[in-house]
């Protein structure tokens, strides 16, 4: 399955959740399958941290370059794109194509940098919603996503509950943990203390903060990754023997430093820093005194939830706290907790269980036939 980089442009202003407006912004997107005549079977899926709109399939001269969901989204597979109308969308603040720190600024015409304001997972869903207004669409058979996009995929739900159908929410919390925004902010610290940071000003003085984002991470990977699953796949094997010195002597070493600077070379600094700060400041239930079945008392959705035994970022019992609410308040909430050693990497995984779950939930939507 090709897919094909596509670009939506506004020119109306978005107001954001900081109190800052953006006056016009640009949305980069893919669309894999067909939109029925009714235009009732497109979903939306969200993405989280890193990933981006190219979710499934390849680019027909990038053959290498999979989506990141490529194992859930396709012909025949549980997002089956010969039956629903799939959009993967990129979020504002992103690095991969939607306005950001990388691109311009259209009132000066300089690249945004460190200016690009701070956004916030309901802002991210608001531009989502312009796109599928653009794209004539009133109402989702579905919204769904893991981690972060699980995140969106709620404040869909109990945001524009008129336009969402089900919602699948993945490998998310209703809030983060203080021990995850201290991991965010250990990340962060991490990226503004490198010299070549700049304070976020490092693309005019042409430098690239590495160093900090290889830390940061191979500070997150390592919340991605089960203890059991670590053992087992690296455990305490060295490389070629001690060596005596500070440079990557274990297995795991060498992977985590590997990963970090991977990702340091595709990666912006300023994106990571907004992305996790949207993480830290999602919190539906802050406006309803803390009461979350209040929070989520207006969705209408079928919701899915889902789980993995291991992860202990966003754990199993996070994921019981949105079932809890959705129950209070008396929503239609189905939850499975997925049996698995990966840790939070588990949503991006093959599981036959896992993705069953989701192939049986989303053949029970009806009205939705190509």
């Amino acid at each position: 399955m090709f897919a094909t980089q596509q670009f939506a442009h506004f020119d109306t202003p978005l107001a954001l959740a900081s109190g800052a407006v953006l006056p016009a912004y640009d949305l980069a997107f893919e669309t894999y399958g067909r939109l029925n005549e009714t235009r009732s079977n497109a979903i939306l899926i969200c993405h989280a941290l890193n990933a981006s709109h190219h979710v499934a399939g390849t680019y027909e001269h990038e053959p290498d370059n999979v989506g990141w969901w490529d194992n859930m989204v396709g012909p025949g597979k549980p997002v089956d794109t010969d039956r629903f109308f799939v959009i993967g969308v990129n979020n504002l603040g992103s690095c991969f194509g939607s306005s950001g720190p990388t691109t311009i600024n259209p009132a000066n015409g300089k690249r945004w940098g460190a200016d690009f304001p701070l956004v916030t997972v309901e802002d991210w869903v608001d531009s989502h919603a312009r796109l599928l207004d653009h794209l004539g669409i009133s109402t989702l058979a579905a919204v769904m996503g893991g981690s972060l996009g699980g995140m969106q995929a709620l404040a869909w739900a109990s945001r524009y509950p008129d336009r969402v159908k089900n919602a699948l929410v993945i490998a998310a919390a209703p809030n983060l943990s203080a021990q995850n925004i201290a991991f965010n902010e250990v990340a962060r610290q991490a990226i503004m203390s490198d010299p070549a940071f700049h304070a976020g000003a490092f693309a005019e003085h042409d430098t690239v903060p590495r160093d900090g984002l290889t830390v940061a991470r191979m500070i997150g990977h390592i919340t991605y990754i089960s203890d059991d699953q670590m053992e087992a796949k690296f455990g305490r094997g060295l490389r070629e023997g001690l060596k005596f010195s500070f440079a990557p002597e274990f297995q795991i070493e060498s992977y985590l430093r590997y990963q970090g600077e991977k990702f340091s070379g595709y990666y912006d600094a300023n994106t990571y820093l907004r992305v996790t700060k949207a993480l830290d400041y999602f919190d539906p239930a802050r406006n309803f005194g803390g009461d979350l079945a209040r929070a989520l008392a207006g969705v209408t959705a079928r919701m899915l939830v889902i789980s993995f035994t291991t992860d202990w970022r966003f754990s199993p019992a996070r994921s019981r706290e949105i079932v809890k609410a959705l129950l209070d308040a008396d929503k239609d909430v189905t939850y499975a907790e997925i049996e698995a050693p990966h840790g939070h990497d588990a949503f991006l995984l093959e599981n036959p269980q896992y993705l069953a779950v989701v192939r049986h939930y989303l053949n029970q939507i009806e009205g939705v036939e190509a």
